[in-house]
Parts: C-alpha cells; sequence; structure tokens
C-alpha cells in the first residue's frame, strides 16, 4: 500500500476528480454494465426532468437516491440500465420561445407558422445537457446519458400513441366539454393535479347580489354571495340545498326582503353599519365551484353581525326549487325558458355564503353538473363560453368585451350596483390557484377537450395503490390514496404547437374517427412516408374515408399531448415498446423502483399510476421512495435572486460530493419532509464521518508500512476465515459488529431505507476508531509480538475492505481511494469497488460480545463523568471500581475479556463484579410517558401512580419477566424506566467513593487517594509529556525516536526510582525505554527537547533524538584481539551504514553478519546484541537484563 497523508492535508474534492478521471480511463460505468449482463433485471424508471434550466439541489437529492439504490442493486447481483431521460415537450419550452420571441397570442404563432415556432422549440430542449451531465457526473451518479431517452424522439412518441390507441380502444377515452383549471397565461387547461401545485393567499372582492323572485307576494329576492363578480354576466341559475331551512325577512329600514338559509340569516349587512363582507366563515374556492364557496378559516375584513332584519316566514330549500327570478344581465336571455329558476343541490352548505350559490355553467365544475342534472344545458351540446382563451370576454358579454376577467370585476360590480342588486360588497383574503409555471391566477373554463375516464378505473387504482411499498407510507397511505381516492377524468388534450400530437383523424361531417396507433399505420392510410410525427411534419396529412371518396378526407385534430401523458408514458415509450423489447418489458412489468419528489404524488407518480393501470390492470412500479422539498438555511425557498443558497459546485469544491450525498441522504428530506439546507451541515459530514473514517485507514496503512520499515516482509492480510478464529475479544467484536453492519445495511436497502444507514455507520465508525483501533494500539503497533500485530492489522484491514464495499453505494469516490489502495496488498482482482459484491453477512455475530462491548464503552463514559465531577484526571491512578450489573454474564466479560481494556482505559488498579442490585442501590420504576401516552389515554393518570408505586421486590420480578400488568394494563420493558439510585456506604462521603449510572449500569468508583498508585501516576504524566513533544516536533507515529530523560531536581533519586518501577508500562506506552541522559554520545541528532516543571511535585528534562547504534566496546575490542583502532575503524563503517538496511542483513543472517569489506582489517563476524545494536535503547535494556 502507498503512503498516505495526514486527514488534514487530504482533499476530497481533488481525489474525487483523480477517481471520476480513473472511472473515465477504465470505462468504470459501461464495464459495471457488461459485468452485469444476464444477471437478473432489475428496473428502474428515471423521471424526466425538463431540460430547460440547470440542475439544483432537487435534483441532485433525487439523483443520489436513485444512484444509491441502483448501485446497490447492482452490487447485489442484478444488472441495472440506467438512462438518463429529457422532458422534451409542453409548456416549459413554449414559454421560452414564446419570451424569445415575444409571443403573446395563439395568432402569433399561426402567422410565424408553426414549423419555425416548433423548430425554435426543439433547438432550446438540449440548451442545458452539457451542464446537466457535467453537474450529475461530478456528484458521482452513474447514468447513460449516450444512450438516454427523450420524449420528442420518433420511436418515443410512437409509442404514446400507441399508448393512446389502447385506451381509446378499452373505451376510456371521450370527447367532452370540462370545467377546467384554466391558466390565461398558458392559454390552455390544466390537469386538476397541476391546479394543486401553486396555492397563494390574494385578495378578492366579495360581493352579495339579489335576484328578485318573479310573482312573490312580498317581492322577496334570493341573496347569493360570490368571490368571483366576473362570472356573473354567465349566470344561468341559482342553486340551494332542498334539505335546509329558508328564512324570508324584511330589512326594518329599507323594506326591501331577502331570501337566505335560516343559519346564514347573520350574515346579511345591516344598513346602520358600513360592511365590507358578510360576517362568518367563507370557503376556499378550491378547485370545484372555485367561485362561490370559501373556508371558515379564512381572513373576512369588516365582518359584521347584525339584528335589524325582521322575519316573514320560515321555508324549506325544496319548496324554492323551481321559481324563476329575474336575471342580472341580459347577455343569455336566449335560455330564458329553462333558465334563471332555482335548483338544488347537496354541495351547497350552511357554513358559508347566504346558502344560495349563483351557477354559470361554463365557469364551475358543481355549476355544470348542476345545469346539466337541472336540463338547464344538455351534454354534447356547445356550450356558449363568453371567454376566450386569453381570458378575455368575447362579444356575448358586449359591456365588457375584451376585457380580461380578473379585471373587470371592478366594472361588473359597478354595474350591478347600477342595477341597485348590489346588497353588500367587500374583500376577501382566501388561499386561491395559479398556474404554475406562468404564476397567473387560474380561472375554471369549460374546455373541449379528450378525456381519459379515470374515474372508472378508480378503485383499480386503489387497489393497485395498495400493491406497492413506499418510502415513507404515510405518503402512499394518505397523501397518493387520498388523491386516488378524489380522482377525475383527466384532460389529456391541450391546444398548442410543440409535443406529441393526438393521433385523431376525423372526416369532416364527424361522423368517421380514427385513432392512429403507429406510424406503419398512418403510412399504410395516408400513403405518406413518415419521419417526424411533431404537428408540422404530419399536420397535412389526411386520409381517405373509408365510406368512399364522397365523404372527403379525415383530418388530424389540432390538439397535442399534456406532457404528464408523454412522461406517464415513459415505462413504455423509453424502451420502444411494444415495437421493440417486448420480452424485456414483459418479464418485468412492473418496474422495481422509481424516486423523485413529494409533489410528484399529484404529477409523475399519478400518472404512471393511471396509465399502467388503465392498460395493463397493474401499478407501473413496486417501490418508490418519495423525498421532501430543499430549502435554504433560512427556510424560505431557494432563490437565484435572493442568493440565498450556496452553489452545488461550490459545496462540491469545499467538501466533496461524498460529503453532500450522505448530508442529504442523513437528513429528513429522505423521509418526505423539508430540509433546511445548511453548508455547515456537509463539513459536518466530513468532520464526523469522513475524517475519523479516513484516519482508521491511515492507521493501518502506517503501521502496515512500519513493518517494511522495520525490515520485515512486507503486509499481506491473513485470510478472513482464519482471522475469525483470533482469542483476541476485540478482533471478535469487530468482526461481529462488521457483520452486523452488512446485515443491517442490507435489511435497510431492501427496505429501500436509506435514511436509517448513515447514523449506523457514524456508530459504527466511532467504535472503529475510538474502541478498536485506540485500545489495539500496541498490537496494532507491533508492540505485543509479530504474529498478533499481523493478526490485528489484517482484522483491521477485513473490517475496512467490507466497510467500504457496504458503503460504496452511498460513498462511490472515496470508498474507491481506500479500495484502490488496499487492493495492493491483497488478491482483491476488481478494479474498482463498484465492481466488487455486496458484502454477505453470513460470518459469525457474537451478540454477547457486541452487547458487553457497548455496555463496557457505557462503564467507562460513566467512570470518566465522575472523575470529572471530583477533578481527577485520567492520569491519576484509582484503586478500585466496582460495576453493578444483574446480568452475570457481562460481569465476566468486563472482569475477563474486558477487565485490560477497562482499567488501562479507566487507570484503576482493580475492577470488581457486583450482581446484587440492592448492594449498592435503590430501584425506583417512572412510567415512560412517551411511550404510553398515547395507548392510555385517560387509563395513563392511574397506571402512573401503580408504576411509581412498585416496590424494589416488584422492580426486580419485573426486570426478570420482562413484563408486569398494572390496573388491567400489560407494560413491557419498554413502558417502564428503572431508576438505580446510588446507596453510598456508611460514614463514607461523596468526594472519597461516588457512583453514576444509566438505568442500566452502575459504575462506583473509590476516590480516596493511594500513595501506592503514586509512582504510576507520575508515569502516566510523563508518558502524557513524551506523547505531546512527539506531536510538536511532527513525528507520524510510525516514526522512530530515542527518548532521553533527565531529572532537574536537586534530588533525582525520587524521580528515578519512580521510573525504574514504571519501565514495562512506559516502554509499552510510548515503544521505546526512557534512556538516561548520560547514554547520549556526541553522535546524537537530537531535534527537539523540553523542559518541564512541577509534574506531580517534580522537574524534568525530556529530548527526542534519531535512532543510532550503539556499541559494546568491549565485545568489538576483543575481536580484534584488543585492537583498538581497528575497533574504532569497525564501529565507523557500521555507522556509515542504513540503519534498515544494515537491520535487513542481519536479519537474513539470522543476527549475525561478516563484515570483510574495511581495507587493512581481518574479516570478523558481528553478532547483533552482542557487538552492536540498532538503537541505543536495546542497548540500554540488554544491560539492564544483564
Amino acid at each position: 500500500m502507498d503512503e498516505v497523508c495526514e486527514g488534514k492535508d487530504f482533499s476530497f474534492s481533488n481525489e474525487e476528480e483523480k477517481i471520476l478521471k480513473y472511472w473515465e480511463q477504465i470505462k468504470a460505468f459501461e464495464n459495471q454494465l457488461k459485468k452485469t449482463l444476464g444477471k437478473p433485471e432489475y428496473i428502474f424508471y428515471d423521471g424526466p426532468p425538463f431540460a430547460t434550466g440547470l440542475p439544483h439541489y432537487g435534483h441532485i437529492l433525487a439523483g443520489t437516491i436513485k444512484d444509491v439504490v441502483t448501485r446497490y442493486q447492482t452490487m447485489t447481483g442484478h444488472h441495472v440500465t440506467r438512462r438518463f431521460g429529457w422532458d422534451c415537450h409542453g409548456l416549459p419550452v413554449e414559454q421560452e420561445i414564446d419570451k424569445k420571441l415575444g409571443i403573446k397570442r395563439k395568432e402569433d404563432v399561426l402567422e410565424m407558422g408553426i414549423d419555425k415556432y416548433n423548430e425554435e422549440c426543439r433547438s432550446v430542449v438540449t440548451r442545458y445537457v452539457g451542464e446537466w451531465e457535467k453537474i450529475v457526473e461530478r456528484v458521482g451518479r452513474w447514468i447513460d446519458f449516450k444512450n438516454g431517452y427523450k420524449t420528442m424522439d420518433l420511436e418515443y412518441m410512437e409509442t404514446v400513441w400507441w399508448v393512446f390507441g389502447k385506451l381509446y380502444e378499452k373505451g376510456l377515452v371521450y370527447q367532452g366539454f370540462k370545467v377546467m383549471p384554466y391558466s390565461t397565461g398558458l392559454k390552455t387547461p390544466l390537469a386538476n393535479f397541476e391546479a394543486g401545485l401553486n396555492y397563494k393567499d390574494v385578495s378578492d372582492p366579495a360581493i352579495m347580489a339579489s335576484f328578485p323572485i318573479v310573482g312573490d307576494p312580498h317581492n322577496a329576492a334570493l341573496v347569493a354571495w360570490t368571490t368571483t363578480p366576473w362570472t356573473l354576466p354567465s349566470n344561468l341559475a341559482l342553486c340551494v340545498n332542498a334539505n335546509l331551512v329558508y328564512v324570508k325577512v324584511r330589512d326594518k329600514l329599507t323594506g326591501s326582503t331577502y331570501v337566505v338559509a335560516e343559519s346564514r340569516m347573520s350574515q346579511l349587512p345591516s344598513k346602520k353599519l358600513k360592511s365590507d363582507t358578510p360576517n362568518g366563515s367563507v370557503q376556499d374556492p378550491k378547485l370545484s365551484n372555485s367561485k362561490s364557496k370559501g373556508h371558515p378559516n379564512e381572513k373576512v375584513k369588516n365582518a359584521k353581525d347584525t339584528g335589524s332584519y325582521e322575519l316573514l316566514e320560515k321555508v324549506t330549500g325544496a319548496s324554492l326549487v323551481g321559481m324563476k327570478y329575474v336575471p342580472l344581465f341580459d347577455y343569455f336571455l336566449e335560455f330564458s325558458e329553462v333558465a334563471f329558476r332555482v335548483v338544488s343541490d347537496n354541495y351547497v352548505s350552511d357554513d358559508s355564503g347566504t346558502g344560495v350559490v349563483h351557477c354559470a355553467p361554463a365557469f364551475g365544475e358543481d355549476d355544470y353538473r348542476v345545469c346539466i342534472d337541472s336540463n338547464i344545458i344538455h351534454k354534447g351540446e356547445d356550450l356558449i363560453v363568453a371567454v376566450d382563451d386569453d381570458g378575455c370576454f368575447t362579444g356575448k358579454v358586449s359591456d365588457f368585451k375584451g376585457c380580461y376577467v380578473k379585471d373587470a370585476d371592478k366594472d361588473i360590480i359597478n354595474a350591478v350596483k347600477a342595477k341597485g342588486r348590489l346588497l353588500h360588497t367587500g374583500s376577501i383574503v382566501h388561499s386561491y390557484p395559479f398556474c404554475w409555471r406562468s404564476e397567473t391566477p387560474l380561472i375554471y373554463r369549460a374546455v373541449p377537450s379528450w378525456f381519459v375516464a379515470v374515474e372508472v378505473i378508480k378503485e383499480q387504482l386503489l387497489e393497485n395503490n395498495k400493491q406497492t411499498y413506499w418510502v415513507p407510507d404515510f405518503v402512499k397511505e394518505k397523501r397518493f390514496h387520498n388523491w386516488l381516492e378524489n380522482a377525475r377524468d383527466w384532460a389529456i388534450s391541450r391546444s398548442r404547437f410543440w409535443g406529441t400530437p393526438l393521433p385523431i383523424w376525423i372526416s369532416d361531417d364527424g361522423e368517421e374517427k380514427l385513432v392512429i396507433d403507429s406510424i406503419d399505420k398512418l403510412e399504410k392510410l395516408s400513403g405518406h412516408k413518415v419521419t417526424d410525427l411533431h404537428r408540422h411534419k404530419i399536420d397535412h396529412i389526411t386520409i381517405p374515408s373509408s365510406r368512399g371518396p364522397e365523404f372527403g378526407m379525415l383530418r388530424r385534430v389540432n390538439d397535442v399531448f399534456d406532457c404528464w401523458f408523454e412522461s406517464g408514458s415513459m415505462p413504455y415509450a423509453y424502451i420502444h415498446y411494444p415495437f421493440e423489447n417486448v420480452e424485456l418489458f414483459e418479464n418485468n412489468f412492473p418496474g422495481h423502483f422509481v424516486a423523485e419528489g413529494l409533489d410528484q404524488t399529484r404529477g409523475w407518480f399519478y400518472t404512471l399510476m393511471v396509465l399502467a393501470t388503465a392498460l395493463f390492470g397493474k401499478p407501473a412500479f413496486k417501490n418508490l421512495i418519495c423525498n421532501g422539498l430543499i430549502l435554504a438555511e433560512d427556510g424560505k425557498k431557494m432563490s437565484k435572486s435572493r442568493k440565498n443558497y450556496p452553489s452545488p459546485m461550490e459545496v462540491i469544491g469545499d467538501y466533496g460530493a461524498d460529503a453532500l450525498r450522505l448530508y442529504l441522504i442523513n437528513s429528513p428530506v429522505v423521509r418526505a419532509e423539508p430540509l433546511r439546507f445548511k453548508k455547515d451541515g456537509v463539513y459536518g459530514v466530513v468532520k464526523d464521518v469522513f475524517l475519523p473514517w479516513y484516519n482508521a485507514y491511515r492507521f493501518l496503512v502506517q503501521n502496515a508500512k512500519r513493518l517494511e520499515v522495520e525490515g520485515l516482509p512486507p503486509f499481506v492480510p491473513i485470510d478472513h476465515v482464519t482471522l475469525q478464529k483470533s482469542s483476541n475479544v476485540l478482533d471478535q467484536w469487530i468482526n461481529s459488529a462488521t457483520e452486523s453492519l452488512v446485515y443491517f445495511v442490507r435489511q435497510e436497502m431492501d427496505a429501500y431505507r436509506l435514511y436509517t444507514v448513515v447514523p449506523y455507520l457514524l456508530k459504527f465508525i466511532d467504535n472503529l476508531t475510538n474502541i478498536y483501533v485506540r485500545f489495539n494500539r500496541k498490537r496494532l503497533k507491533g508492540r505485543t509480538g509479530e504474529d498478533d500485530c499481523k493478526i490485528a492489522l489484517s482484522t483491521l484491514y477485513h473490517v475496512l475492505v467490507t466497510t467500504c464495499k457496504a458503503m460504496a453505494p452511498f460513498t462511490p469516490f472515496f470508498t474507491e481511494v481506500l479500495y484502490q489502495n488496499m487492493r495492493k496488498v491483497s488478491n482483491e482482482a476488481e478494479d474498482s469497488i463498484h465492481y466488487c459484491g455486496f458484502p454477505h453477512a453470513g460470518g459469525k455475530r457474537e451478540e454477547r460480545i457486541e452487547q458487553s462491548v457497548a455496555r463496557m464503552m457505557t462503564v467507562i463514559d460513566l467512570a470518566r463523568n465522575i472523575r470529572d465531577r471530583h477533578n481527577k484526571p485520567l492520569k491519576t491512578p484509582l484503586k478500585e471500581m466496582i460495576v453493578v450489573h444483574p446480568d452475570t454474564g457481562f460481569l465476566e466479560d468486563i472482569t475477563g475479556k474486558l477487565r485490560e481494556y477497562v482499567m488501562e482505559e479507566l487507570n484503576v488498579r482493580t475492577v470488581v463484579p457486583c450482581c446484587d442490585p440492592l448492594k449498592y442501590a435503590s430501584l425506583r420504576a417512572e412510567p415512560d410517558f412517551s411511550a404510553l401516552g398515547k395507548r392510555l389515554g385517560k387509563a395513563m393518570g392511574t397506571v402512573a401512580k401503580e408504576v411509581k408505586a412498585m416496590s424494589q421486590a416488584d422492580i426486580l420480578t419485573f426486570e426478570r419477566y420482562g413484563e408486569v400488568t398494572l390496573a388491567g394494563h400489560c407494560l413491557k420493558l419498554t413502558d417502564i424506566k428503572v431508576v438505580r439510585e446510588f446507596k453510598r456506604p456508611a460514614n463514607v462521603m461523596e468526594k472519597e467513593v461516588d457512583a453514576g449510572g444509566d438505568g442500566d449500569v452502575l459504575v462506583i468508583l473509590d476516590l480516596r487517594p493511594d500513595d501506592s498508585l503514586f509512582e504510576a501516576g507520575v508515569a502516566r504524566e510523563v508518558v502524557s509529556r513524551v506523547q505531546k513533544l512527539r506531536k510538536k516536533a511532527g513525528l507520524e507515529p510510525t516514526d522512530l525516536v530515542e527518548i532521553y530523560f533527565k531529572s532537574l531536581d536537586d534530588d533525582s533519586s525520587i524521580l528515578e526510582h519512580v521510573l525504574n518501577s514504571q519501565v514495562h508500562y512506559i516502554r509499552e506506552a510510548v515503544g521505546s525505554p526512557l534512556l538516561p541522559a548520560s547514554l547520549s554520545s556526541p553522535y546524537v541528532v537530537m531535534f527537539c527537547d523540553e523542559k518541564f516543571h512541577g509534574v506531580s511535585g517534580m522537574s524534568f528534562e525530556i529530548s527526542l533524538a534519531k535512532p543510532m547504534l550503539a556499541f559494546n566496546s568491549q565485545a568489538t575490542l576483543a575481536l580484534y584481539s584488543g585492537d583498538k583502532k581497528r575497533a574504532e575503524g569497525l564501529q565507523t563503517y557500521l555507522l556509515s551504514r542504513d540503519r534498515s538496511n544494515l537491520k535487513s542483513e542481519f536479519q537474513l543472517g539470522n543476527g549475525k553478519m561478516k563484515v570483510d569489506c574495511i581495507a587493512g582489517q581481518p574479516a570478523v563476524d558481528v553478532i547483533l546484541g552482542e557487538h552492536v545494536f540498532l538503537t541505543v535503547g536495546d542497548y540500554y535494556l540488554n544491560r539492564r537484563s544483564e
């Protein structure tokens, strides 16, 4: 393995750029697809974005989710085709061209020519494709752009025709009028789900108008309330509820008589007071009957309560039905015989308005339905719509001709007032739908359209939804289910230009209708060669009537498809089914996986479900991940103009794409909740996940390289099967923990719960670095023997390789960096980690060891807290720690296998187990209100009282059996928290003995000073100073140094005695013995020293020096029979040699080396450890042992 830099010098972003070049060099993605050919298919549908804008964090989030899942599925043995898609048609593209060319009306397009207009649209569709590719590639997503699909491709459009043809064949397509949300900005109707995408709070007029009843003895007038005065010129009926009670009341001041619902009488204004709008609630104008209903929670300005009316009589709503009234305007007098009368329907409520609703069938869904039911208008007949495509009044409403409807409200109110029919005027603040593209207010307008009959397959839609799996499931069960439950017939045609044309050819007399479902069919029937299906390429194509020449030609209708219909056809169209890939599709439908944002519950997810259900009776997909919205840090929508968020490329440049990916995946946004994006959060991932992970990897590399530096054979990891047999408890633990990690990641990924993986990984990395690496430093550094060192290094190696493979789908770059270096010392044959299979959790899992180590860490944390409370630093040794727990297995582990680690980490001399929970603690039971509150409801108080009254014996019995019944309720271990409170022994103060617990383990520390511990404390202080000095000198852990020590006290004997008694501990802690300063020679190279004063009452100096050879002068002299000059010549020669080469030669000669190259001197056999020592430390230890 190559050496690696410190974490602070590791640039995640730069390393990712290198990996991108490497992937490109080995054609990583293409080869991954080739390697998995023939494996089971995993079908992933990529929802097509519009290419007319740049990708933002929402796209990066959805793309990351898709990439994680598809990488995982590839590693688990699937072939996953990933083709990028582009939504090329529709209003977003047309809007771009309209802005560019200054087009305002349809007529402008027709004057310009549809051919020129459509080619302009085609030219901008792929404007940002290059930027998309760059960003998508940079975030590490593997997806095929070269073979991506476009909804404007000929093959794609042909399949869309086929889909429509099948729906028509099944009787699920019809033409009709429908009152629909209509965008005057785009001059087209919108689907119901589109209308729900952009609600805003606005202020609208709210008026009451009177409608005198013809022939009423009291000259009474019905009073209707509306927030859309512009619809009044088209009024054809008034609607009441037949089951409500209505009152006829006379104004005591004016004598005027009015009819309103009894419950709404208080809404009538009083002439004594100026009022702006009727008091009480008004209903939100949603998709149906938007102009006449309101919501109780809306803000109504200047609401008044009056009592100035005299009750004349009460009547039922049913008795009002059929009454004629005087119309407000005379624009529709030709309907007088059937119109301008009272009708009834249950949609009229008594909690809003006046209980009387004015009906203009061309501008309200309920109005249209009620007027048809009441035979005022008839289905199939041309409906007079007095508003044109631009939202302006036609000549039918002559007084307001050419006026935009919303602008006409004020003039219409004045006209009503001039007629003496305005009873009240005011304003209302309510939530109103706006066009999600043009930001203009929607109106509701009857339009001729082609529809998919969704309502007739509603039950099947609901049933198919049950067959799908969603994350999070509440989106499926609530939001999506509710949307399907209220599904309306879907208007799929648009009177626009740039889109897939409807394949309907109709004869001039309307009697003959032909649906074309393939290019071949069109060519055969028309005799024309077809190479493009856009309007300007096929509008001229006619088809001879099958009835004969005298019936002329069939011509195509002008409409194009709603682009949602095109994207909903994606599962079939992107592979040109059924014209190609029949077996691929039919063997793998429904698809396995889709993922998009929450807004697509009313968009793409919906259209996928509708078309798949209509065509095949199945859902389009099996599994779905729905993400939430990413907001700016201030909680507002991300805005380029406000510059309230950092650009994705800036964040990636600073911290890398992997950090951004993990930050997004680990956030609430993957659970369909909003995320406030914080750049600091991405840095937090680097700091908390990647740097600790990297440091564990670096520690492995450093110590593997150390073997070579020390002249040992290069590191080759021991095989995994052999490692599983290791007797070291922490090896057993980390192997088991790694198996648990693999098992957990597999389990969660199979359930598509991406957001649970990162917290688990975070804890695993923390355990790897702070438990395995930290507690095993001696083994990993070779201080417990070469064989044990190799076992520890090999274990760490396999853990890191396995972790990288498990995390490769999440962090494709970082895992590749580590893998590429680690594979150099193993038999990993794959060129990329992304060619590897996902690890199997088939190894040994030691649940007891995992639990014991987790509890050990709890014990360590609790003991550290006790030390902190009493200002007892870890350097100060303590005599005894007692661990109290009822689990004897854990106590055996903590005082057996784990004892050494606990004692060293906490610097205690003995660990005493205690399984009697009452010896040092009293028990108290507390109910977990958060767990029990919802479940128990009103019984919570009674149960809580009984829980708190549990005796110690009751609590012990509860812990033993795991449940207890109180007040008729069975409570489990998770419902009751057992609190252990420390019972301090008699005559002992808190500063002498103290304890800490977490409800599971109780730890008791003896804090009393003990002179016998003094020497160990001083040794710890010295070791601490040595480590700090090494760091100050910029040394790596693998750098070997000699440590010289000198007492600065007048009486140095005390310090020397202390250090002599702690030689073994110091040598293990710092890797070499402390050398008396007297052993330093003139040849020693010192590169750092420091003096320390007042450390446990003593002063000393520590110096760090480069390791150098040491000689046994008597022994070397003896080699030359006492010839001092020749002995010095030998020493000079050996000192001139490189230490590592010299060490290797001695190893090859089994500790002996022949020196026969010194001119004028005889050959001698030099023995390591007798004549020469590789370090002064070795010489010193040899002398001590003698």
